[in-house]
């Protein structure tokens, strides 16, 4: 059985998916005050932390242990809106990919319960 990584295309899909999410985080003024000035780092975390979640190599967890995702984004209060914008622009990401439904619906899955299991603040 083949993972979600290698069906997509392997770390280059996730490359790709986030560099286009990273692309409308920069110009969104609720979300851009929340990540560092320059954002390539925080992409290649992200992206590297994907491919890894999804099958691909422990890459992300041999440059940055273990991904404590609550903890590392405890310093942020992350509400409702913030999460909705977030996952506003990851599904804006992936309408430019065609996916098997299955796999876009897994990504999709994934991406709600990671984006609200961040929340920290109700509003």
């Amino acid at each position: 059985m083949t993972s979600l990584y290698e069906r997509v295309g392997g770390q280059d899909f996730f490359d790709a998916l986030v560099g286009r999410f990273y692309a409308a985080v920069a110009t969104d003024p609720l979300l851009r005050p929340l990540y560092p000035d320059e954002l390539a780092d925080s992409a290649e975390h992200l992206a590297l932390f994907l491919g890894q979640y999804f099958g691909g190599p422990p890459t992300y967890s041999d440059r940055r242990g273990h991904p404590r995702l609550r903890l590392r984004h405890a310093p942020f209060v992350i509400g409702v809106a913030e999460r909705d914008a977030w996952l506003r622009h990851m599904r804006g990401a992936m309408t430019s990919v065609a996916l098997e439904p299955s796999d876009e619906q897994a990504l999709l899955e994934y991406f709600e319960m990671a984006a609200t299991s961040l929340q920290n603040a109700p509003r």
